[in-house]
């Protein structure tokens, strides 16, 4: 296959890398192509009726949301739908209210930082200025977290999903107020927490790479942290994210711990094959560009068959044994 078959840029704006196998690409997309089709046939044909029985809504939305739904099923899913109806204020004017100077000029040096190899974002003025609306009017009125980075990649991909800049403040109040809680804070218990509950399930599911990875050396929040704190965004291929959020939205959290459980298992390897700090980095580094991640329908199937029966219990009664 040419290697000219597919643009150096993704659907989505951004530069594929130096070494990035477009070969193997065209036999994925050939195929997810197919899978997308016959995934909005399928919605188009149960319509609404299709929020009305939550296993078929469960089994649909892990087998992926097609593209021109995504915006409004994530907002009815997540919850954000209710935040915003509930909300004493719209968001056109908590916008109005934005003065903090600090919070403004600190927003502003994150702007070029945000997604600088995506061609929307370079090349369209409007992007980055509705990214700063959404972080700007988010931080003034959530004065606990205010603006913390990480914030920024993943308002980033949620604009670049919906399109849509009142949308994405919605779903980003969703996501820091009720799916990930004190994550954002500046004690960021509740992400420190969650890598403790990472490296308890780690060493119970693979005790071998554990063991490895502490005789190494390396702390969980040195390899994993930006895959909480992002959720995956800049980790892992955008569409691979998408679908991973169209799980998160529906079924919480715990959906990182299924996706950080199968990179380890998919990955496994490549990480008992390093010997020492620099080369771990690299070999977690390198699951960006690996295969059985760019292939996001497969890969979800495996967060579902790789991570075991992870239930919300479970989850809670280890962020309650490592709590801070």
């Amino acid at each position: 296959m040419a290697k000219s078959s597919y643009s150096k840029v993704d659907e989505y704006g951004f530069e594929r890398s130096e070494n990035f196998n477009y070969e193997s690409y065209d036999a994925f997309m050939s195929d997810y192509m197919r899978v997308l089709t016959r995934r909005a046939q399928r919605w188009n044909a149960l319509e609404n009726n299709i929020f009305r029985n939550t296993s078929v809504l469960k089994r649909f939305i892990r087998k992926g949301i097609p593209i021109d739904r995504r915006t409004d099923v994530w907002m009815r899913i997540s919850g954000a739908d209710k935040i915003k109806q509930n909300s004493q204020y719209s968001y056109s004017y908590m916008k109005k209210q934005i003065h903090n100077k600090a919070i403004i000029e600190t927003i502003k040096i994150d702007l070029p930082r945000t997604f600088p190899d995506n061609i929307y974002f370079i090349s369209n003025e409007a992007l980055p200025e509705m990214l700063f609306g959404v972080l700007a009017t988010f931080a003034h009125q959530n004065k606990e977290v205010g603006y913390c980075q990480g914030l920024n990649y993943i308002t980033g991909l949620l604009l670049l999903a919906t399109k849509d800049e009142e949308s994405s403040f919605w779903l980003l109040k969703a996501i820091v107020d009720q799916i990930l809680p004190q994550y954002y804070i500046s004690t960021m218990t509740g992400l420190l927490t969650d890598l403790d509950v990472l490296d308890d399930l780690i060493s119970k599911y693979e005790p071998v790479v554990s063991r490895h990875i502490k005789a190494i050396g390396m702390p969980w929040a040195m390899g994993t942290t930006k895959w909480f704190i992002c959720i995956f965004a800049e980790v892992l291929p955008t569409e691979t994210v998408y679908r991973i959020w169209d799980c998160l939205f529906y079924e919480g959290s715990k959906i990182i711990f299924r996706v950080a459980i199968t990179l380890i298992r998919l990955h496994k390897p490549e990480i008992l094959g390093a010997t020492e700090l620099g080369e771990l980095m690299m070999c977690f580094k390198a699951m960006r560009s690996s295969e059985a991640v760019i292939d996001c329908h497969q890969f979800m199937k495996d967060v579902f068959k790789l991570s075991g029966n992870l239930s919300k219990n479970s989850i809670q009664k280890l962020r309650e044994k490592y709590k801070k």
